[in-house]
């Protein structure tokens, strides 16, 4: 199995339960030694969840499956082979009789000067801790500033995409950032700037128009700046420069513009892919064609260009989001098994539940049909159904634990920036030292 996201954990912890001893091994190849829940990652950047809670271990779940650290770089199924690059040593080949790609989707990006150097993304833990992290340090050093430019850009936040990922993550940071305002006093809320920016006429494309306006009326009453039909043009040095016209020195930049199909399969496969680089899969989760399968190959998850069987549109393939992909591992698994067992695997149809967003504390929205819910009730069902969702008891109590402080205590707003440097204060240290003791008298 090609990666250990939201479809490759499920697939192999579902068939850790169902395989017969001695009937199958599986190995299960990621470079991360966790599963990431991404819907708790907003809530991670406000400081509502603990990082690690967000994320699920492999080799503590995963009793049966042989967790290999390290990352597929080649796939060549005609020889049954796959090439792995660990964190440390040269790469190496393994061989197989059956493969599962669930590589997942990477954060698209552009060709935008200064993004690739000031952007962070928001797809995975410590991206999220980062960019918690930095906005409660900035405030900490605006304190200490007089108003001005400085001050200005430091408490200047930037989000890009206003898909579910982004609009939940500004919201969540929106919100964290108001809060904190009462335990700084020498800041007001005129000094707090939010952008999001948003290359459509509209944000949260999964939900009809008039909910999505709703949330764009909401954000800016919370004193957020809404850029619709708009586009990042560039942000050397943290200037940002919209299409729109606008110009704004911003101190943190969020890149959630969209998932792209990783390079593996695009470029270092044999597999077949379609025009945007997602592995060609038919409905019954076999990669291939309903012409021509080819033989001991699946996938599922983001990478995976699986046709949608509930759409009208013809040619609809199902939307890359969590909800699909833990439905469609947790079917792979079954599939697997009816393979292993000469039985023919099943198709991939699921009606979406709905869906669901968090606005920061106390507000949210939810959309299935007709049936929209906002406000309390709605942030209130978002934390219920995410809960209940996460998987393993150890992260729902963990989380449940959290949410219960917070509710007495507030959010925590501790910063811990220096853990992406955290030999600096150590070196500084002992070059203060050698340079004293190398003074003469």
């Amino acid at each position: 199995m090609v990666g250990g996201g939201y479809a490759g954990f499920y697939t192999a912890w579902r068939l850790e339960k169902k395989l017969r001893r001695g009937e199958a091994e599986v190995v299960l190849v990621d470079p991360r030694p966790y599963m990431t829940y991404q819907p708790f990652l907003p809530e991670v950047v406000a400081g509502s969840v603990e990082a690690r809670h967000a994320a699920v271990s492999l080799r503590r779940n995963l009793r049966r499956t042989k967790v290999v650290s390290g990352m597929v770089v080649n796939i060549a199924h005609a020889d049954r082979t796959v090439t792995i690059r660990p964190a440390q040593g040269p790469d190496y080949t393994m061989t197989y009789d059956v493969i599962a790609v669930t590589a997942g989707a990477v954060t698209r990006t552009f060709d935008v000067p200064g993004v690739a150097d000031r952007a962070i993304g928001m797809k995975h833990v410590e991206e999220a801790v980062a960019i918690r992290d930095r906005l409660f340090t900035a405030f900490d050093e605006a304190a200490g500033l007089e108003p001005g430019q400085l001050r200005r850009k430091l408490l200047t936040v930037t989000f890009v995409g206003g898909g579910f990922s982004g609009v939940e993550g500004f919201a969540e940071l929106l919100s964290s950032a108001r809060a904190l305002l009462k335990k700084y006093p020498e800041l007001s809320e005129s000094d707090l700037a939010f952008h999001l920016v948003e290359a459509t006429p509209r944000i949260l494309p999964e939900v009809s128009d008039k909910p999505g306006e709703w949330v764009v009326n909401l954000l800016e009453k919370r004193g957020a700046q809404v850029h619709l039909n708009t586009t990042m043009k560039s942000a050397d040095d943290g200037h940002v420069v919209l299409s729109d016209g606008s110009e704004f020195d911003s101190e943190l930049i969020v890149w959630t513009a969209g998932n792209a199909a990783t390079r593996l399969l695009q470029n270092h496969s044999d597999l077949p892919h379609n025009q945007r680089g997602m592995v060609q899969v038919r409905a019954d989760l076999r990669i291939g064609t309903d012409a021509e399968v080819i033989e001991d190959a699946w996938a599922a998850g983001d990478d995976a260009a699986v046709p949608d069987l509930t759409s009208s549109i013809p040619g609809a393939y199902t939307v890359p989001n969590a909800q699909n992909a833990v439905r469609q591992g947790k079917l792979l698994a079954k599939n697997l098994l009816r393979s292993l067992r000469g039985r023919e695997p099943k198709k991939y149809e699921h009606h979406s539940l709905g869906v669901i967003a968090t606005l920061g504390l106390g507000s949210g929205i939810f959309q299935y049909k007709r049936l929209v819910i906002k406000g309390v009730l709605a942030w209130l069902m978002h934390r219920g159904y995410h809960v209940l969702a996460v998987p393993t008891w150890d992260r729902k109590v963990r989380v449940l634990a959290i949410w219960l402080a917070a509710f007495f205590y507030g959010r925590d707003i501790v910063s811990l920036a220096s853990v992406q440097s955290p030999r600096e204060a150590f070196e500084a240290e002992a070059k203060a030292r050698s340079l004293s003791a190398s003074r003469p008298g």
